[in-house]
């Protein structure tokens, strides 16, 4: 029973993920696997809770940035691509 209980939660979980937009899926992404690494940290050094959360921290920063440095690369990618259709140089 515990096991049916648990895919459920699993399979709703997921489920509400289906509509994501990028940024909360790398942040959600960033913000899990550093929980993930935090835990087993924190489990080998006598704390998985502390761990978790400080690890949920710095996946969620990691996820941020992330996400920055992908947004400006598709900003630019537009900005070149406006440019390269309309005929003039892209700005600097």
């Amino acid at each position: 029973m515990k096991a049916v209980l648990a895919l459920s939660v699993c399979i709703f979980t997921l489920a509400g993920c289906e509509n994501l937009t990028p940024t909360q899926n790398r942040l959600l992404g960033g913000t899990a696997a550093g929980a993930t690494g935090g835990a087993v940290l924190g489990a080998v050094a006598g704390n998985a809770g502390l761990g978790t959360l400080i690890g949920a921290g710095v996946g969620l920063a990691g996820g941020a940035i992330y996400n920055h440095v992908k947004n400006s690369e598709q900003q630019s990618y537009q900005e070149g691509y406006a440019a390269g259709h309309a005929g003039t140089p892209p700005s600097q």
